[in-house]
């Protein structure tokens, strides 16, 4: 059921971003935009999506090619290439999330808004970690 919210949430997520100006996003196009939001190179991308060097230029590839990120030279070593978000990116990332924001609340208007704070502080409690932090972190907040 939990994987079933979180395929439930992340469509729609979707949905409305192409709606919004972004119709090429996908899901692995969105975490990849969080962990680069934290800067670093392409290795340090493919460390933290816990994949390999090889697939996070992949993933680099296309996102530049669809204007959301470029690479440049690192600031502090010149053998280092990073990837950063172009203003497209930060856009992207911004607005998903206001989307889910409005989205949360949706689901809490759905459930209740006293049901939906258990339920975050239930996922809270059982992740071992503040899911909030984490999701802000995710988002570049």
């Amino acid at each position: 059921m939990l994987l079933g919210a979180f395929r439930a949430l992340i469509d729609e997520l979707h949905r409305q971003l192409a709606e919004q100006g972004h119709p090429q996003l996908q899901p692995v196009h969105g975490f990849a935009l969080q962990m680069i939001n934290r800067g670093g190179s392409i290795t340090d991308l493919g460390r933290r999506l816990g994949v390999t060097k090889q697939a996070a230029h992949k993933t680099v590839m296309g996102l530049e090619n669809l204007g959301y990120a470029q690479r440049r030279p690192s600031a502090t070593d010149r053998r280092r290439i990073d990837v950063v978000l172009t203003g497209r990116g930060v856009e992207a990332l911004a607005l998903s999330g206001v989307i889910l924001n409005q989205l949360r609340d949706e689901w809490a208007s759905r459930a209740g808004e006293e049901e939906m704070q258990v339920l975050e502080e239930v996922l809270e409690r059982a992740s071992g970690q503040d899911g909030m932090d984490r999701i802000l972190g995710w988002l570049g907040s």
